[in-house]
């Protein structure tokens, strides 16, 4: 069964949680129900919520919530490297590329960060373009600007 969740941090923006009864699914940017859905919360979508509102305050800089992406082989690995990307610092996908191994694969990390199902916990609004400049984001180029100041401040 899945069931989902709605939050609206302090950010100007709602997310909503999908979850099944052992793992973190989806985020989402905006009001949505998930398709066969259920609006209730378990204790998965309990611990990600109270995880999220944490981070949004500054008071959180690693997720432990179970995850369960789901994706490509490929979109696997890069969702991994990406959670290790420190809190508060930025990477390129040039070197996003580099360090799963694959230095010519730069356009298709940044299609797997596109596609990343989870974003904010796995952050994908750390990795930047190669000369400094913010590129797509999901939730857009705002929210990802609002993302990276917030974690330099903490």
């Amino acid at each position: 069964m899945l069931y989902f969740t709605v939050i609206r941090p302090t950010f100007s923006i709602a997310l909503t949680l999908t979850a099944d009864d052992f793992s973190l699914l989806r985020v989402d940017f905006g009001v949505q129900q998930p398709e066969n859905a259920a609006e209730k919360e378990n204790a998965v979508l309990v611990q990600a919520v109270a995880q999220l509102q944490e981070y949004f305050q500054g008071q959180r800089k690693q997720f432990t919530v179970p995850l369960q992406p789901v994706g490509t082989e490929f979109q696997q690995q890069v969702w991994r490297a990406l959670t290790h990307i420190p809190y508060g610092t930025t990477s390129t996908y040039k070197e996003l590329a580099a360090a799963i191994g694959k230095p010519q694969a730069s356009r298709a990390v940044g299609s797997a960060c596109h596609h990343n199902p989870l974003p904010v916990i796995i952050p994908c609004h750390r990795v930047i373009g190669s000369n400094g400049s913010l590129t797509g984001y999901a939730g857009g180029l705002a929210l990802k600007q609002q993302l990276l100041t917030l974690e330099q401040k903490s």
